[in-house]
This record gives structure tokens, sequence and C-alpha cells, in this order.
């Protein structure tokens, strides 16, 4: 039965689920659209019938001293308080455990990334083949080119990759982020994802989840839809927080694709960092 209302979280509009978790996430919404229904279904006649009784048809030349005796109104609103204590228990509170509180086991399969906010873009690091961050120093923030500090020179820090508005991760991984802001409050969204985490300037806030579907799946299956006609090019990182004057531009890209695709594109990125590091010897 949960499953079967909750389906109406499906016809709602939201974007394509592309996560593990997204599936109870909609199943919750769809159920909090139900009570909204009931309430303004209830709501909506008892207006009309106050209007008409009181008003169109008002017949009442004195003031009614006894009021009204029945309980009705009582028992609605204890059935509208069980039906949101449902919610809670149900799904509110298993949900915010889910992708709030209960963080995964860090192993070798995990994908650790670091995402840094900033107006207006995403810093994205990487930890490298090792599989562990370098250091960062405020000292080395250039824009241009070192954008979150990254020591080169640090222990763990030479082979470390940092890119701008363009996540890639493996589908079907499970993924951490570390999320954390150079400047003001922003807000890291992936919609399709279900994912949507505060950044806050001082904090790293993990964030996880799994991915199911690769971009290119994606993109098949919003061929001919509404999203399609906006030519999304893919999976889009936005930030939900208004955090300056161009807020609206602030937006990245998530590549989503097969471990062998993403272990080819690390590959890719440490020999771009191997030329560089050559072009500086030269």
């Amino acid at each position: 039965m949960i499953e079967f209302f909750g389906k109406l979280g499906e016809h709602l509009g939201f974007p394509i689920n592309a996560s593990e978790h997204g599936l109870i996430i909609d199943h919750m919404n769809g159920w909090i659209h139900w009570l909204m229904l009931i309430l303004f279904i209830g709501w909506g006649i008892f207006f009309i019938y106050t209007l008409y009784k009181f008003g169109l048809n008002n017949k009442n030349e004195k003031a009614d001293y006894e009021g009204v005796k029945s309980h009705y109104s009582t028992y609605a609103e204890y059935g509208v308080i069980l039906f949101e204590v449902f919610l809670l228990i149900a799904f509110a509170m298993p949900v915010w455990s889910m992708v709030k509180t209960n963080l995964p086991d860090i192993d070798n399969d995990t994908i650790e990334i670091r995402v840094i906010a900033q107006q207006f873009a995403w810093n994205i690091h990487y930890p490298g083949a090792d599989g562990k961050f370098g250091k960062t120093n405020i000292d080395l923030v250039d824009e241009e080119s070192n954008p979150v500090g990254l020591d080169r020179e640090s222990v763990n820090g030479a082979d470390d990759i940092v890119k701008v508005n363009q996540m890639h991760i493996p589908v079907n991984k499970d993924i951490m982020i570390y999320l954390s802001s150079k400047d003001v409050i922003h807000s890291f969204s992936l919609p399709e994802m279900r994912v949507k985490q505060d950044a806050i300037p001082g904090l790293t806030i993990p964030v996880f989840f799994r991915a199911t579907l690769t971009s290119d799946d994606f993109l098949k299956k919003i061929v001919g839809t509404k999203r399609d006609e906006l030519d999304q090019k893919g999976y889009e990182i936005a930030c939900a927080q208004l955090c300056g004057n161009s807020h609206y531009r602030m937006k990245g890209y998530m590549t989503v694709e097969t471990m062998e695709e993403y272990e080819s594109w690390l590959e890719e990125q440490a020999e771009y960092l191997e030329a560089e590091d050559d072009d500086d010897d030269w």
C-alpha cells in the first residue's frame, strides 16, 4: 500500500530518479501530496458550505449561543495528526537517517571527492592514484591555476586532480563527497540524485549517494520529454541557495560512467599532470 499510494510522486513532474535512495524520497513526496489533496478538498468543501449557510442562505436572524455540538472537527484534527505522525515515522525519519546520518563505511570501493564551492563555481578535488588527498594551503590559492590551494609538494599532493565545474563518478559505486565553501553559503544540488546540501564556510559536510544511471542512459531516458527540450547535456550541479549577483550561472556538470570509463578518465588526467610537470622542467 505504501508503494502504491507513493507512486503519485512519479506523476508530479520530478526529475528522473537516478540514485539508489531516490525512490523512497519520491514515495514520501507522493504521500505528502495525498495529505495536501485531502486537506484541500476537505477545507474547500467546508468553505463552500460556510459561504452557503452563513452567506447565500442566511436565515439566522438571531445569534446562536449554543454553537457546534458535534465533534466531527475534533475527529478530523486527530486524523490529520495521525497522518502526519505516519509520515514522520514511516518516511521522514528513515529518509533522514538514510541520507544524512548513517555514513557508509569508507573502503577501497568508495569514491571520495572534495567539492569546494565559491562564487560562482564548483571546485572538484580528487585524491589521485594514491587514494589520499594532498594538503591545501590558503596562501597557495590562485583562482586561475590553483583554486583550492593544493600543495603539490605535500606528501600526497603530487597526483591529485583538480577540476572546475566538472565531476566524474562511476555508476553503482558509493560516492562520498566532502562539501565545503570558500566564501558564502551555497547549496550543492543534484536533482536527479535527490541530493541537496548547504555548503557552509568553515565546515566540511559529508554527502553520500550511489548513482544508478550513467549519463548516456540518462540522456536516452529523457528523449522526447520537456527536459530534452531544454537541451539537457547531462547531469547538472546546481546551486540551490542565492549566493550573490551571479548565482544564476553557478552551474557544473556531473558525468556518470562505467567503472572502466571512469578509470580511463583518471588515467587521462594523470597524463595531463605528467605533461605539465615536463613543461615545468623544460
